[in-house]
């Protein structure tokens, strides 16, 4: 009969390749190809878009600040700059660029150089066509671990004018009423931590060939 002292060893033996070789999935990470919410901690809004033109700027889609936790115009699904470079159910890593393509209308999260409507930082719309739109839809994934964890606030830096994105707390008017302004600031403050909330989230796996929700 197997004693409990002798089966641990080999227990662990068994298990030690899959960790020598990082083999194991990352539970808690941040997935490409997951569709969620995500809150900014400081403000307690989720970031937010809809068929809503600016009518200063660029003109371009609005991307807003709501309350709500249940608005369907909340969910952004996360890509990589490529569709290679950013596989479903891959965890994304501290760093790495991703796109964030709003789920209900296909455009990206993007940032250019116009100043945004009540603060007069730089504007962020919602850009592009079905999930494609330029080279100003980049952000990287700024956070303390190797993986963009559930749990973590993390920032997210635009690639081609550096600025993270921010919300300060203005609030528009008719026809968006109570939403918040969100915008592009050049410094790492307290105003632009984002953290993952509700959503469908891609599991990690040890076959990049099969993927479930959680």
């Amino acid at each position: 009969m197997w004693s409990g002292r002798r089966l641990f060893p080999l227990l662990l033996l068994a298990l030690l390749p899959g960790l020598c070789h990082g083999r194991e999935p990352v539970p808690g990470a941040v997935t490409c190809g997951s569709v969620l919410k995500l809150l900014n901690t400081r403000h307690s809004v989720r970031l937010h878009s809809h068929e809503v033109k600016y009518g200063s700027g660029s003109g371009q889609q609005s991307v807003t600040g709501v309350e709500a936790s249940d608005d369907a115009n909340s969910y952004w699904r996360i890509r990589g700059k490529s569709d290679s470079s950013c596989q479903r159910g891959t965890p994304v890593k501290c760093g790495q660029a991703i796109r964030l393509t709003h789920v209900n209308t296909g455009k990206n999260l993007h940032t250019h150089h116009f100043p945004s409507p009540l603060s007069n930082n730089q504007e962020v719309s919602a850009f592009g066509d079905d999930g494609e739109g330029d080279d100003l839809d980049f952000w990287i994934v700024q956070c303390s671990g190797t993986y963009w964890e559930r749990e973590d606030a993390v920032r997210f830096k635009h690639v081609g004018t550096e600025v993270f994105l921010s919300i300060t707390g203005e609030q528009y008017g008719h026809p968006i009423r109570g939403q918040r302004e969100v915008h592009g600031m050049p410094a790492a403050n307290h105003h632009n931590y984002w953290k993952a909330m509700e959503g469908v989230f891609i599991k990690p796996s040890l076959d990049p060939a099969k993927h479930d929700e959680l």
